[in-house]
């Protein structure tokens, strides 16, 4: 059972890293659940959507993924991380994550891109990208120390 889901994962990762949204979308369920704390929950087609417009748009992309870990039968993990530079900014950024997937009959069923990152590398992400708008977000609204996370 693992070897088809990490043949699904790798297939998912592997059309991440050539920008091919349909081979990506081809690996979600018809019904998906996609969470990440910049997109917040989308379902079905906003999902592949997303990816598209993502796609579409990236510049001076990389991807490298590692660290594939099968929690039981149904849940697995990875780490990757994307390098590219911001459209809106010239700005280079460095976005590390780690995507917890639900994957059954051979299908991505939901999929949570959450960072492993305290609130200050959430706010380091967003000044990398110049985006001031989350700047006045995270500041005062969320603060940062010590075991404080997203």
């Amino acid at each position: 059972m693992s070897t088809n889901r990490d043949e699904l994962i790798n297939k998912f990762y592997s059309a991440f890293q050539q920008l091919d949204h349909r081979g990506m979308n081809s690996c979600y369920s018809e019904d998906i659940v996609f969470f990440d704390p910049v997109f917040g929950f989308l379902r079905g087609d906003e999902v592949r959507s997303m990816w598209e417009m993502l796609c579409k748009n990236a510049k001076d992309f990389s991807l490298t993924y590692s660290n594939i870990k099968h929690l039981d039968d149904e849940y697995s993990t990875c780490e990757w991380v994307a390098t590219y530079t911001f459209s809106k900014t010239g700005k280079k950024v460095v976005n590390r994550i780690k995507a917890n997937m639900l994957l059954q009959m051979a299908k991505l069923l939901n999929t949570a891109m959450l960072s492993v990152y305290t609130v200050g590398a959430a706010r380091r992400w967003v000044l990398q990208d110049g985006c001031w708008a989350g700047t006045v977000f995270f500041k005062g609204r969320y603060k940062t120390g010590p075991g404080r996370t997203w």
